[in-house]
């Protein structure tokens, strides 16, 4: 087993899959196998809604507004825990765009950065990579399409990828 430091795994989950989507919660798993998990009360103006991604996280509207934290609130906390940190994301390419959304809603900096998980990829991680989630989504009790738990996956098939 691998005394690697395991990287910190950001995931968020929109409101749909195009540009006018915006982020409704954010799930990260921990290098001291803790998780953070929050949802997101939609900012003015953010009123897209795609029936077919909530069909994807199975999170309603009236969830958020029931249950969500305000955007600043959101934001302030994730700085709060990983300032000066590199969070990585397997899906940086939408992930990023949506951090910066919720930041911009909030008016505040970020005080992290979000790279692509494939930066810290070796080749032969690459190669086993979805063998080995295929693995570990098939050992979790999966009935809820989260932001933390899918973080988690990743950042397990990530160390399992090490071995």
């Amino acid at each position: 087993m691998s005394t690697q430091k395991k990287p910190i795994i950001i995931d968020v989950e929109a409101s749909g899959f195009g540009g006018t989507s915006y982020p409704i919660e954010i799930g990260v798993a921990l290098d001291d196998d803790t998780k953070y998990c929050a949802l997101i009360v939609p900012a003015s103006g953010w009123n897209h809604w795609d029936e077919s991604a909530e069909s994807v996280h199975r999170i309603a509207r009236d969830i958020l507004e029931a249950y969500g934290k305000p955007a600043r609130e959101v934001a302030e906390e994730l700085n709060q825990r990983f300032e000066g940190k590199t969070l990585y994301s397997d899906g940086w390419v939408v992930d990023k765009p949506w951090l910066t959304m919720l930041f911009h809603a909030a008016g505040l900096d970020m005080k992290f950065s979000v790279s692509a998980l494939e930066m810290i990829l070796s080749e032969d991680q690459m190669e086993r990579w979805h063998a080995e989630k295929d693995r570990v989504l098939a050992e979790v009790n999966k009935s809820r399409h989260r932001a933390s738990l899918d973080a988690w996956v990743i950042q397990e098939t990530y160390q399992r990828t090490l071995r």
